[in-house]
């Protein structure tokens, strides 16, 4: 009896060890699912704070959690169920999708690429007159527009996620698109609360006593709108190098092993110059070609959607209002 309950505790300690194995794994694919994503988070992070531009103070915070909630329904609510069930009855879909994510990135980074050059280039002076609204009308409307971008950025985070898991069981899949999907949440809206105050405790740094303090509180007024467009720039690369390397990458999945290979070599070739900086030059190198064919994807996708795809879904439009 004794050996048998032994037997049974030794059991129990077992499957323990493999479950605390198992979280301790999911935790660091969640990891490093997590990183592929960085330049979706750090686009989103730099975008949203225009969110709360215009509106009274105490109602920023307030419309970032709004927007934090509906983001997080979108992650895992709409999409963590929908992407299983898309590994689980057609995972031959998930490259494909993530690839024409990746094209949506190249284009919007193509777009941040233009607006440097030509401001509001994309917009084709076909902006609608704005309709007066109350506050509490317009901050509706600035949450549901947040939202409904952030769902589109949302998909993209899962699909990167997921297309790092797809070969772990079901129960794992499912909780490192959950860790990674509230992880996201949390880092985005949580910097970015952190921003749109940033101002707030400037200004009351400024206006405090002491001299240091008061020109520390300057400098944080004066230097966050540098900072906000340092870190527009660096979402725009990074989107644009995260997009370039997903489509190569789904290419040699694909089969198509060229673009990959080419881009290897050029990245060895470039971090042999200077062999004690190998691995830096090596990623540079590959992430810096990755922009570049991010650029020119993104072109290549916006005339597709200018020229192609909006004019059929005008029409479409148009045939189902008559």
């Amino acid at each position: 009896m004794t050996s048998g309950l032994i037997a049974l505790l030794d059991d129990i300690t077992a499957i323990a060890k493999v479950a605390a194995t198992s979280i301790d794994d999911a935790s660091v694919v969640a990891a490093k699912a997590g990183s592929k994503a960085a330049g979706i988070v750090i686009d989103d992070a730099a975008v949203t704070p225009r969110y709360v531009v215009g509106l009274s103070a105490e109602r920023e915070v307030p419309i970032i959690a709004k927007i934090a909630k509906g983001s997080l329904k979108n992650k895992l609510i709409i999409l963590l169920p929908g992407a299983l069930i898309l590994s689980l009855v057609a995972p031959w879909v998930i490259t494909p999708l993530l690839m024409l994510g990746g094209a949506f990135l190249c284009m919007e980074g193509h777009h941040k690429v233009m607006d440097l050059i030509r401001p509001g280039h994309h917009d084709d002076g076909e902006a609608e007159e704005a309709k007066p609204m109350t506050a509490e009308e317009l901050e509706n409307d600035r949450v549901e527009s947040a939202i409904r971008t952030d769902l589109i950025l949302s998909a993209e985070i899962m699909a990167i996620t997921l297309a790092g898991v797809s070969e772990s069981p079901l129960w794992m899949q499912a909780i490192v698109l959950a860790v990674v999907g509230l992880g996201m949440t949390l880092l985005v809206y949580g910097a970015v609360a952190l921003i749109v105050k940033a101002d707030d405790a400037g200004v009351a740094l400024a206006k405090s006593g002491t001299g240091v303090i008061r020109a520390a509180g300057r400098a944080l007024v004066h230097g966050m709108p540098l900072f906000l467009k340092a870190l527009s720039l660096v979402g725009m690369v990074a989107m644009l190098w995260v997009g370039g390397g997903i489509l190569v990458h789904g290419l040699h999945q694909l089969g198509v092993h060229g673009p990959e290979e080419a881009i290897h070599h050029a990245g060895e070739a470039f971090a042999n110059l200077l062999p004690s900086m190998h691995g830096f030059l090596n990623w540079f190198a590959q992430a810096g070609i990755a922009a570049v064919l991010g650029v020119i994807v993104g072109g290549i996708v916006d005339l597709f959607v200018k020229h192609v795809l909006s004019p059929l879904v005008a029409r479409f439009k148009g045939k189902k209002g008559v």
